[in-house]
């Protein structure tokens, strides 16, 4: 067992503190963090370049020691070292909450192991705020973060995801952004599905929709900047649910709207989202059954 108070009295060893950094708008740093990183006697940085325009933007001098993916290993013994010298180290990475999807957490794990005080800060996450600001259900949510870039590999995670009644998190980068929701689509049928990019920063946006439709608007761009997807929970009760439509064909579905007066449009969009399937995958059993 392991209790720490964390602001009474003093400790013998150094502290290590967690920082958060912004994740674009400089504005966001915290009075504390920046007293955190002006007090400290090293910064470890993901990338020291980064971190030093932070610095400079702050007229911050402190020594800067680079701790990334790569050599986090490697620089453990040299971090622990110098907490247990006394000396105070301030963990940053290049934005946002350091070992949230960025390195941090074996150094934690590390300094506790220990029993060297560890102090986390609050400040600036993505995902929180893409998730805020989706208009799905913050109750309760699960962050998984990057998914695996192999489609066999992200399409397993995604299923074992399926059933969870959380809204879900995860970040994409640019490049992968568009399969990552072809493969949401797949697995996940046509649920609610909030893009946020470039967050704090002067090109911030949102788009909210239904998953064809956001992979739509994605297919139809030049995707620039990294994204948080929020994605809304199974709505699912598995092996409890019935549905009044579970008797129909997708046509037969499509058909009862169409007498309700819905317009075709109106009716497949309706039964898509019903079943949670593509909007294509409907149109087209309307079409050709």
């Amino acid at each position: 067992m392991n209790i720490q108070s964390s602001f009474q009295g003093s400790f013998s060893s150094g502290t290590l503190s967690l920082v958060p950094t912004p994740i674009g708008n400089l504005d966001d740093i915290t009075l504390r963090a920046l007293q955190t990183l002006k007090t400290a006697d090293y910064i470890a940085a993901e990338d020291t370049r980064n971190t030093k325009k932070l610095m400079n933007h702050f007229s911050i001098d402190k020594p800067l020691i680079s701790y990334h993916e790569h050599n986090k290993q490697a620089r453990e013994a040299e971090l622990l070292e110098k907490l247990q010298d006394g000396k105070d180290i301030a963990l940053v990475s290049d934005a946002g909450m350091p070992a949230i999807s960025d390195p941090g957490f074996e150094m934690v794990q590390a300094a506790l192991e220990q029993e060297l005080p560890v102090v986390v800060l609050p400040g600036a996450n993505a995902a929180i705020c893409a998730l805020v600001g989706s208009g799905l259900s913050p109750r309760e949510f699960y962050f998984y973060g990057f998914l695996p870039r192999k489609k066999k590999e992200r399409e397993a995670v995604l299923i074992e995801l399926k059933n969870i009644r959380a809204t879900l998190l995860f970040y994409e980068s640019p490049h992968r952004l568009k399969e990552t929701l072809k493969s949401i689509c797949d697995q996940f049928g046509n649920r609610r599905v909030s893009l946020a990019r470039e967050l704090t920063k002067r090109y911030e946006e949102y788009v909210r929709g239904s998953a064809e439709e956001v992979l739509q608007w994605a297919e139809e761009q030049q995707i620039k900047g990294e994204f948080c997807i929020v994605v809304e929970g199974s709505t699912e009760t598995v092996g409890e649910e019935h549905y009044w439509w579970e008797s129909m064909t997708m046509k037969e579905h499509v058909e009862y709207y169409i007498d309700q007066g819905e317009s075709s449009k109106d009716a497949i969009k309706k039964t898509a989202v019903d079943r949670k399937k593509p909007k294509r995958e409907v149109y087209q059993a309307f079409h050709v059954e």
